[in-house]
């Protein structure tokens, strides 16, 4: 049983208050870190005049945080299991705080990225090790049910509340004020943890951290979304292209067999794919990474490149989608055992597809309520109705032990959605853009007309991954995690299917 959990001798009261600290603090953890990933699209245009980025380069300001986010993941969450979920958590939160500092200070693009990756690295070991402390805190499944939820509609929030602080922050203080901010939330979160969050670790585990696969992982993504995004400069067919992409697959290729025959213990076993709910979940949210990351990026450079809008207009613009995600994720959390979690995936999954689609309705004159306003309400009801029930049945019944391979994966799958995702929407529209810019005259307008081509293609493109990850919950998730809802609350947690 967790050291936070009630025994005969404890008092409530104090044990109450540490159990709602720590939910505060891993939620926290958890927010900040996917805030970051969002909280720049706003912001890029002054990044990309104030350090002179190139279109092309732009893109790594974002990438570079989440390629070493997805690639370090399931290394920061095995850190976590071994090393004790506190003593990690705190660490991560040091580093993310540090890193921010030197990415605000940032005088040159090499200098940005580099904090931008370092940022990464932290986040891949606060968000594992923040999930981690909640399995393993929460006992009770019920209560733990309710906390995963409560977690993983942090990641709904930060993402759309970091698009609209990016604007204000931008448009108020300067581009550099996004990264300070995080400094002094995070260095207050470390305090506060070591203070109420309870040490924890799994007993009896290899200390082996399998770095081959950390490694291997990270530099094959790392490859394959390079010469992904090099496609608008290259072409698919430039030698240079296919070397990069074949060397990136073959290292993921690598790491799979490390996984599966070499590592003493490996960062993801393949035979926690044996759970069908469990490789359902993680799969449904790589499509949602896919499909809504991409979308931040270009309604915030379609807002301000095509429309004109301020940074500060930008992020306003958003705060109806932000409001309507955060109220959705408090929703979901609380219906997803009532409701079951099969149908909340296939009705948010359908409405991301729907508000995707009717953002490739966007035009050079557009028109807020029509082109974005309802659009982003429906993709607002899509993201959390996706990412909650898909983060609980990824870590329903999973050992204490295996919390924070569990949270890793989820994590994962998201961020690795989310980089490939956007590399690839971004190749599709910039190749657009410039086959319309060829067939054109010169000027602003012909200018803004390409972009929005370019911006309604990638916008359709994700609308159909976003029906991929509908059908496979449709047809790939159990029935039986729904049927389960009404007895979750008054059983004891069992191992999901045969993964574990």
């Amino acid at each position: 049983m967790s050291a936070l959990s009630a025994t005969p001798t404890a008092d409530p009261k104090a044990t109450s208050s540490r159990l709602r600290w720590t939910l505060i603090l891993a939620c926290l953890g958890q927010f900040m870190v996917i805030l970051d990933v969002s909280v720049v699209n706003v912001a890029l245009p002054a990044i990309r005049h104030g350090l002179r980025f190139t279109e092309q380069d732009l893109q790594w300001v974002v990438n570079a945080y989440t390629v070493t986010f997805a690639g370090f993941l399931l290394l920061g969450g095995r850190a976590a299991d071994l090393l004790g979920r506190r003593r990690v958590f705190v660490g991560g939160l040091v580093l993310f705080a540090v890193s921010s500092l030197a990415g605000g200070l940032a005088q040159s693009q090499s200098m940005l990225i580099v904090a931008r990756a370092v940022q990464g690295l932290g986040g891949a070991v606060v968000a594992p090790a923040s999930l981690s402390i909640l399995t393993t805190t929460f006992t009770e499944p019920s209560e733990r049910n309710r906390a995963v939820g409560i977690w993983g509609a942090m990641g709904g929030a930060g993402g759309a509340v970091g698009v609209l602080l990016g604007g204000v922050l931008t448009d108020l203080v300067g581009w550099r004020w996004i990264l300070f901010i995080n400094v002094p939330i995070g260095l207050a979160a470390a305090v506060l943890t070591t203070v109420y969050v309870a040490e924890g670790r799994a007993s009896g585990a290899t200390r082996s951290f399998d770095l081959a696969g950390a490694l291997t992982a990270t530099i094959g993504l790392s490859l394959l979304v390079l010469g992904i995004v090099r496609t608008d400069v290259t072409g698919w067919g430039d030698d240079s292209t296919i070397a990069l992409l074949g060397v990136g697959v073959a290292l993921l290729a690598v790491f799979v067999a490390i996984e599966g025959r070499f590592a003493k213990a490996p960062l993801m076993p393949l035979r926690i794919y044996a759970s069908r709910t469990l490789s359902a979940a993680n799969v449904v949210v790589l499509f949602v990474g896919a499909a809504s990351f991409g979308m931040w990026f270009f309604v915030s450079l379609y807002l301000q490149e095509v429309l004109g809008y301020s940074p500060i207009k930008a992020g306003l613009a958003f705060l109806p989608m932000t409001l309507c995600i955060v109220a959705g994720s408090v929703i979901a959390s609380r219906s997803v055992l009532r409701i079951g979690a099969k149908p909340m995936l296939i009705a948010g999954m359908l409405a991301l597809t729907v508000g995707l689609l009717l953002f490739t309705r966007i035009a050079v004159n557009g028109d807020y309520v029509s082109n974005m306003m309802i659009p982003s309400l429906l993709v607002a009801i899509g993201i959390p109705l996706s990412f909650v029930p898909s983060t609980i049945c990824a870590v329903q019944g999973v050992a204490a032990s295996e919390a924070g391979l569990a949270s890793g994966l989820v994590n994962t799958s998201r961020l690795v959605g989310g980089a490939l995702g956007l590399a690839i929407l971004a190749a599709i529209a910039t190749a657009r853009t410039n086959s319309e810019l060829g067939h054109s005259a010169a000027g602003t307008h012909a200018l803004h007309v390409a972009l929005t081509g370019g911006f309604q293609v990638a916008f359709a493109v994700a609308a159909g991954l976003a029906f991929a990850g509908a059908l496979v919950a449709a047809f790939g998730m159990p029935q039986v995690v729904a049927r389960k809802r009404h007895v979750q609350a008054h059983e004891p947690a069992a191992p999901v299917e045969s993964a574990v």
